[in-house]
């Protein structure tokens, strides 16, 4: 019995595979990757690589075995129909009898139009009979900090938030709280609701660069068009643009606050503060 993990080569899976590691041994972990020679540190690991695609489901036919764990990554190919793909995870996996699916999804309070493509593959989860947990991830301190060249160059953090905050958290949190699941017990047809311990705003946001750099950064607060506009001027694809206002409209209304605890209480340790990504952005 492996546990498996899909989307093993991207930022969160890469943290994943860290983690387990940590936990139990390389032969009984595998990685599912597109491209084998991006998994090359993990094969040097003893991590076992499977090679599969969610837009070719017969590669997934030998993946998965009876009693296996698996943790399907949310995909991130928007324009390629991401239920769809996860679908041909969970019949694989559904075929195969694995003991437990746990699945990246988003939290259960966003309307935003990112979270159709997770309620959607939710749905289908729990359709299947599948013994599942539902990983509700928040929003990542990276989104943010691995962004922070324009902010800097700028001298403003801009965004179409207005004043709302976010309970956001490292990958490396979200990553330990998915580890907890797949190498503990009773975690099954669990629902967690998975956010920062201490919500923050764009104002504190920005004061935080502002504190970390040595440059006076401000937060400037636009409408959701005008930000839609910056987005698809430095060149992000209009639909994309599109769901990212969305999310900020999301903020606004509060969406993206996570107060359930369940983050820390899964990994045993307090969340990684956003001042701390930020300074270790800076520095890295």
């Amino acid at each position: 019995m492996s546990i498996v993990v899909t989307g093993a080569t991207g930022h969160l899976g890469k943290h994943v595979i860290d983690g387990l590691l940590e936990k139990v041994p390389a032969d009984r972990i595998t990685a599912v990757v597109r491209n084998k020679e991006k998994a090359a540190d993990h094969a040097a690991r003893g991590v076992r690589i499977a090679v599969a695609d969610y837009n070719a489901p017969e590669t997934f036919d030998s993946v998965f075995s009876a009693g296996d764990t698996v943790l399907l990554i949310s995909g991130n190919e928007f324009d390629k129909g991401r239920v769809g793909q996860h679908k041909v995870v969970l019949a694989a996996a559904k075929a195969a009898g694995v003991a437990l699916l746990a699945y990246t999804s988003a939290p259960g309070t966003l309307s935003a139009a990112l979270a159709d493509d997770h309620r959607e593959t939710e749905a289908a989860i729990l359709e299947s009979g599948v013994p599942y947990t539902l990983l509700r991830n928040g929003w990542y301190n990276e989104n943010y900090t691995e962004n922070l060249a324009p902010v800097l160059e700028h001298g403003a953090v801009v965004q179409a938030a207005g004043e709302g905050r976010i309970s956001s958290a490292s990958r490396a949190d979200y990553a330990a709280a998915a580890v907890a699941v797949l190498t503990g017990e009773g975690h099954e047809n669990k629902t967690y609701e998975l956010g920062g311990d201490v919500a923050w705003s764009f104002t504190e946001y920005a004061a935080e660069v502002s504190k970390a750099s040595g440059k006076e950064i401000a937060y400037n607060s636009v409408p959701v068009e005008t930000y839609k506009g910056i987005l698809t001027g430095v060149g992000v694809p209009e639909p994309m643009a599109a769901i990212l206002a969305g999310v900020d409209e999301s903020i606004e209304k509060g969406e993206l606050v996570v107060g359930s605890g369940d983050l820390s209480r899964l990994t045993g340790r307090p969340t990684t503060p956003i001042a701390e990504s930020v300074a270790a952005a800076l520095k890295g």
